[in-house]
This record gives C-alpha cells, sequence and structure tokens, in this order.
C-alpha cells in the first residue's frame, strides 16, 4: 500500500497520509515518503501550495511505537522526524486539513504547517506524558508559537484535548468547518496562495518567517526591502500597474 498519496490540482497539491486502519501513524516509511513528495512538488513549478489530511477517520495517530523503541537515539528520532521538518522547511504555502484526530508526534504534521483548517470532529491531542515519552520534533516550541504558552501547558502538561472549534478559538486553527466542507475550505485558501507569483509567494513567506528575530521597526522595514524592490520589477507587478493605469485613462 502506499502509505503517501498526491494528487496535483491548478496550482496546488494535496497529499494524503494513507493508513486508514492504523488511524494514519507516522512510520519511517511514510516520513521518507513525505521529504520524496516535498521534493517532487517543489521541483514543479506548477506547484505553489500544498495541502495535508489525512485518510479514513483519523489525521495523524502518531509515531509508531515499535519504531520508536528501535530508534531511541537522536539519530533515530530525527528519522522519524524528517518528514515533519520537511514540510516545516518547505517554501511552499502549507496546509494541515484535520480531519480527525491528531495525536502525539501527528500534531507535528499540523504545527509544521502554514495553516491549519479543522473539521469539526478534529481532535488535537499531544499525549505524549499520558504514555510516558518527552515531546518530539519541536512540538512545544511549535505548538507555543502557534497558541500560547497556557494553551502549551494545557495539551501537554495537563493532557486537554481540543475539538476543531476550540482549537480555533485558541488559535491552533485558522478556521473550524462542518466535516463536509473540510477539503473544499483547504482548497479554496490553496488556490487563493497558488494564485499570488510563485517566486513571490515562497520569497514573502521567508520574509514572514524572518520575522521572529526582528525587534526594531526598522529591522521590520529593511526585512522586506529586498523582497518588495524585487517584485516591483516583475512582471506581474509591472503589466497590474500598466493595467490600472489603461483602466484609469477609460
Amino acid at each position: 500500500m502506499n502509505t503517501v498519496l498526491v494528487e496535483k490540482k491548478d496550482g496546488y497539491a494535496i497529499i494524503t497520509l494513507n493508513d486508514p486502519d492504523r488511524r494514519n501513524v507516522f512510520t519511517l516509511d511514510m516520513s521518507a515518503k513525505v521529504c520524496d513528495t516535498m521534493d517532487d512538488l517543489e521541483s514543479d513549478e506548477g506547484i505553489s501550495a500544498v495541502i495535508i489530511t489525512g485518510a479514513g477517520k483519523g489525521f495523524c495517530s502518531g509515531g509508531h511505537l515499535d519504531e520508536l523503541l528501535a530508534n531511541p537515539g537522536h539519530d533515530g528520532l530525527r528519522k522519524v522526524y524528517a518528514g515533519f521538518i520537511r514540510i516545516a522547511e518547505s517554501p511552499l504555502a502549507t496546509i494541515a486539513a484535520v480531519n480527525g484526530a491528531a495525536v502525539g508526534a501527528g500534531m507535528n504534521a499540523i504545527l509544521v504547517c502554514d495553516l491549519v483548517v479543522a473539521a469539526e470532529s478534529a481532535k488535537f491531542d499531544s499525549r505524549f506524558l499520558q504514555i510516558g515519552i518527552g515531546p518530539g520534533g519541536g512540538h512545544t516550541w511549535r505548538l507555543r508559537n502557534k497558541t500560547d504558552i497556557q494553551t502549551t501547558k494545557a495539551m501537554v502538561l495537563f493532557s486537554e484535548v481540543l475539538d476543531g472549534r476550540r482549537a480555533a478559538e485558541v488559535g491552533l486553527a485558522w478556521k473550524c468547518v462542518p466535516d463536509e466542507e473540510l477539503l473544499p475550505a483547504a482548497e479554496a485558501l490553496a488556490a487563493k496562495a497558488a494564485s499570488a507569483p510563485r517566486e513571490l509567494l515562497m520569497r514573502t513567506k521567508e520574509t514572514i518567517h524572518r520575522t521572529q528575530t526582528i525587534a526594531t521597526g526598522p529591522d521590520a522595514v529593511d526585512n522586506e526591502l529586498d523582497t518588495q524592490v524585487w517584485s516591483m520589477g516583475e512582471p506581474a507587478f509591472v503589466n497590474m500597474v500598466a493595467a490600472l493605469k489603461e483602466r484609469m485613462k477609460g
């Protein structure tokens, strides 16, 4: 069985974690295939955005426990998390379409995405401490960045499980939609991202990421200058200005 399915559409792609009988447990094989898939999508000039979702009733049930036990060292754990980290490092716009339970390391596939859309039936469950293992893959840092310190502690230390609506309330999800509207909502967002020039989208995403280390207004201005100056010489902007001038003449 192919545990990672890919469907390319107009400007974006849908990656489906495909092991529904095991609620899409994130194995070493799946991790490696996600890495390969992201390599392929990034090399495709026609793809600007990526949606990640799960097959069946679950999003991702976390890491495979037998594989975790067999790979307890630093190098082994890095292999387990390689797929998540690959998504985090992608210059493409990424959306998690959370169709069911995201548990433990399975939440990392959500946390690494730029945007999260949750179905009403979605469940967000950190669960690391409940099975006697420390969080991994940057889980606490990413959760803190997406939400706040209290939500992070509630989910990690106090085992609070959030549904789709609550996830949207605390900022873990951008929006919560009825289950049947999940993929259409995610695809509408992906299409919006893909409507922008690809290189501009990727450069702007990098600009946003750099703001994490910016502390002053002048530095914030400098952070955006190079991309803005570059974009003003690109066809998309030049042609838009020319078309606007023509409309104003009329």
